[in-house]
């Protein structure tokens, strides 16, 4: 009808219909852009397009689906490693008869990768090491538990400083050193060096900085990670 055929271009789940021969039917615009799908593809066999989820058989989901009558869903990768929702179950028409299935793809993406970067920040905001995010001037922009328990300052506090707030005098402007060398290769080699605490004191500690750049590959921002080595020296002594 009109209306399931405005509703179906409307929505912008990905939906595909196929017949008891998994032969399509019907499917929605965004289907058509992740499958690869045209108006001469209905009619045609399932088995007969190429999609771009080669590890995953379409097919003989669809057709355990039409045997058994149970929902399959799963999380599946496309060929462009964007991550995907599929959902097939049984078509039933209104007389409850099952005349094929329906597959639903949904982008979950965004969500997956929204999950891995949780993930990221709770390692490195429970890490022993020092961890802190710097913008290209050193004004710091994270600093996790690590960094407060080394050099006493809280996350509060340190986001109001410079990161030069922590080096000796006369070595205020190591810093665009380091932003100097990662400009030009993206990562340093870890060196030792020394730094102060909130109460004044000098550590020895072992540092390693990276860039965090844009969509454009162009830097942003500075990760920073330092480890005290305190434990070192006390190793020796032993």
């Amino acid at each position: 009808s009109d209306d399931m055929q405005n509703l179906l271009a409307a929505t912008e789940i990905a939906s595909l219909f196929l017949d008891t021969d998994l032969h399509i039917k019907r499917f929605t615009p965004a289907a058509a852009e992740i499958i690869r799908l045209i108006h001469t593809d209905v009619g045609r066999s399932l088995n007969d397009l190429k999609t771009c989820f080669p590890d995953v058989d379409l097919v003989a989901l669809g057709g355990k689906v039409l045997q058994d009558l149970n929902t399959v869903e799963m999380e599946i990768l496309s060929t462009d490693l964007n991550w995907y929702a599929l959902k097939i179950l049984p078509y039933r028409t209104t007389g409850n008869v099952i005349d094929g299935v329906v597959m639903t793809f949904l982008d979950i993406h965004s969500v997956k990768q929204a999950y891995k970067v949780r993930r990221l920040a709770t390692v490195l905001e429970d890490a022993n090491d020092a961890i802190s995010v710097l913008d290209k001037k050193g004004r710091i922009l994270a600093w996790n538990k690590g960094a407060q328990q080394l050099y006493g300052w809280t996350e509060p506090e340190a986001l109001k400083m410079n990161y030069a707030d922590l080096f000796q005098k006369g070595h205020e402007n190591d810093f665009q050193d380091i932003i100097r060398k990662l400009t030009q290769s993206k990562t340093i080699k870890s060196f030792k060096t020394r730094r102060m605490t909130k109460d004044g004191g000098i550590l020895d500690i072992w540092l390693s900085a990276s860039t965090l750049t844009d969509e454009n590959g162009q830097m942003v921002e500075v990760a920073i990670t330092e480890r005290d080595l305190a434990w070192l020296t006390e190793t020796e002594e032993i």
